[in-house]
């Protein structure tokens, strides 16, 4: 009995799942009940993973008394943020949008993903954002030297590679470029122990280090043309 219950509680999660794969409905109502900005406030959205959400839960101040939107959903990759872009940021009217995204897709969360199918869809959420005229931050991918959760994958080269790509094309367009990677990163191209508990996700000293560095970029997207 104890299986057939366990069976159809996991059929109907994956069912729940496969009805909501880019959990469009997670942040609906908030999206809906969110007030309008008072004159001469910029809203900043920032969209991500579970390193964005955390970030939430483990430095709240951050976020407290600010036009700071927090749009990150644990274990999501780019194209379930691609496809929930328009009503989690555009439709949100922000000035800035900063992206954190593509440590999942080299986990493959939901697929295999090249880094160039990483880099595509990071590069549609910017496109979106710009022809909306809202200013783009491209965040660099945290180090990470092995996955708690699917170990044995080799990370730490892909991260490398797909920073350099994101950088590059922020160059190219003009958008803004916050580089966490080379404050976070060890000797092994892993995440400093100080800085995270599990390889992979800031813990409080981590958020404090980025803390600065979005900061500047965000003033930074703020001054811009």
């Amino acid at each position: 009995m104890k299986t057939l219950s366990f069976l159809i509680g996991f059929l109907l999660l994956n069912f729940s799942f496969s009805q909501d794969w880019a959990n469009l409905n997670r942040f609906k109502e908030e999206n809906a009940h969110l007030k309008p900005t008072k004159p001469g406030e910029h809203r900043i959205v920032f969209m991500g993973n579970s390193i964005t959400e955390g970030w939430l839960w483990a430095k709240p101040e951050f976020f407290a008394n600010k036009p700071y939107i927090n749009r990150g959903i644990g274990g999501q990759t780019t194209p379930q943020m691609l496809l929930r872009f328009r009503q989690d940021v555009i439709n949100l009217s922000p000035t800035v949008v900063v992206i954190l995204a593509g440590i999942n897709d080299i986990a493959g969360n939901t697929g295999p993903s090249t880094i160039e199918m990483i880099a595509n869809n990071i590069k549609s959420m910017a496109e979106l954002a710009q022809i909306n005229n809202v200013r783009v931050i491209l965040c660099s991918v945290l180090p990470a030297y092995d996955f708690p959760w699917r170990p044995g994958l080799e990370p730490s080269k892909k991260v490398i590679k797909l920073n350099e790509t994101i950088k590059a094309y922020a160059e190219e367009q003009g958008f803004v470029f916050v580089d966490y990677f080379s404050s976070m990163v060890n000797q092994n191209n892993g995440l400093k122990e100080e800085l995270g508990n599990d390889g992979v996700h800031p813990n409080i000293a981590g958020y404090t280090l980025m803390e600065p560095l979005i900061e500047q970029g965000i003033l930074k997207a703020l001054n811009s043309q």
